[in-house]
């Protein structure tokens, strides 16, 4: 699972280089096989992503069970609080950053799609889905949390079986088919010429995204380190680390040993970081907010697509709650997150392919973040759960 995709970054890379050539250069004939290719795909995954909502969340929600009380609401209202703050930083600033930054872009994108030449696919193959995916979010929902209170249930062990026929879905069929999509994305921009304008608002997302991922973490660990009464800077600095084996496994549930580790060097007691760090693993995304709303804000301003505060405050928290068990998935955070892109926000499909390139860009840094934040929320749960009774004596302590 992890080599896979550790190897679809180069291989979108190529995709996105190869996609400009084939647009440029060959002729419409073929350019419309990929213009095809893209409209079956299309309905795929607009079928495939209520399902895939379905098998992440469902078992995700009944796995957590009952017994684990108050440090269980305690830790899952932590993560899913920083996951809404880094949102919300990450939308406030881009309000502020991105209509300056691309206000030119925006001008030229209108002007080449005044004059821009259209590929259109051969055939189309309707696929319906089977629910909206909004009903399968709240289904999700009732059905995970009913099994949480069932010790044995047949029913729970159906939702397992349909978890690993997803898992197959997404490992098996549509990340591997993701870099093609994406290809026939930017052979259809290339075509039509806007491909440069895209390539250039690439960058300058990428950059403005690194910068507030940076700013995130050190937010982060001042306010743990007002909470613990520790060093912010080197509680930080011990998370390292687990920052940069993230960077390279691209997954938080591989970097879980080391963001354990580390956890326990900054004091943090075994019992609490045992349970904390896999737990956030899961349910922990600031750093995938964090790049899905900042591109999200990017695409929306250059299509002209008008918004507010209350349609993205509400895809904020949608999106906060529909990702949960997608890090453990390869491109489950952004699988997860079309559902609510397309319901919410009305985004079609090249601005789905373009949030796609876009994500897996950065999934090193997003995924970094997430973890070296798991360290800072275990940190804030050993302080608040030692207040309730009997101190629990840390491994190690960071004055």
């Amino acid at each position: 699972m992890k080599r896979l995709f550790s190897h679809l970054l180069f291989k979108v890379f190529l995709a996105i280089v190869f996609g400009i050539v084939f647009g440029l250069y060959l002729p419409e004939p073929v350019n419309r096989v990929l213009a095809t290719f893209n409209a079956f795909f299309s309905q795929f995954l607009n079928f495939s992503i209520p399902l895939i909502i379905m098998g992440l969340i469902m078992p995700a929600i009944s796995d957590l069970g009952k017994g684990a009380g108050k440090m269980l609401i305690l830790t899952a209202a932590i993560a899913y609080g920083s996951t809404l703050f880094s949102g919300f930083m990450t939308y406030f600033t881009t309000l502020d950053v991105f209509p300056s930054l691309l206000g030119s872009y925006v001008n030229k994108t209108t002007q080449i799609a005044e004059t821009a030449r259209e590929l259109s696919p051969y055939f189309i193959i309707t696929i319906p889905v089977v629910l909206d995916v909004m009903t399968a979010l709240v289904l999700a929902f009732v059905i995970g949390l009913g099994l949480a209170y069932q010790e044995e249930s047949a029913l729970k062990l159906m939702v397992k079986d349909f978890q690993i026929i997803i898992m197959q879905l997404i490992e098996k069929i549509i990340v591997p088919l993701l870099p093609l999509f994406i290809l026939g994305i930017f052979a259809n921009m290339a075509y039509s010429g806007k491909v440069y304008s895209i390539l250039s608002v690439f960058i300058n997302i990428i950059g403005v995204i690194f910068v507030l991922h940076i700013l995130l973490l050190v937010l982060q660990y001042i306010i743990t380190g007002i909470l613990t009464k520790k060093n912010p800077l080197r509680l930080l600095v011990t998370m390292m680390p687990a920052y940069f084996t993230a960077l390279g496994t691209q997954s938080s549930a591989a970097t879980i040993p080391v963001t354990l580790a580390q956890t326990l060097k900054n004091g943090v007691s075994e019992k609490i970081a045992g349970f904390v760090i896999p737990l956030c693993a899961t349910i922990h995304l600031s750093g995938s907010i964090m790049k899905i709303t900042a591109c999200t804000i990017a695409l929306m301003i250059l299509e002209g697509m008008p918004f507010d505060f209350l349609l993205i405050a509400g895809f904020i928290f949608m999106l906060g709650i529909a990702m949960v068990a997608a890090p453990g998935v390869p491109g489950g955070a952004i699988m997860a997150a079309i559902g609510v892109m397309q319901s919410m926000l009305g985004f079609n499909e090249e601005m789905i392919g373009l949030m796609i390139a876009l994500y897996i860009a950065m999934d090193s840094f997003g995924t970094a973040c997430n973890v070296t934040g798991d360290g800072a929320i275990a940190l804030v749960v050993n302080k608040l759960t030692n207040s309730w009774g009997k101190p629990i004596k840390p491994n190690r302590e960071v004055k």
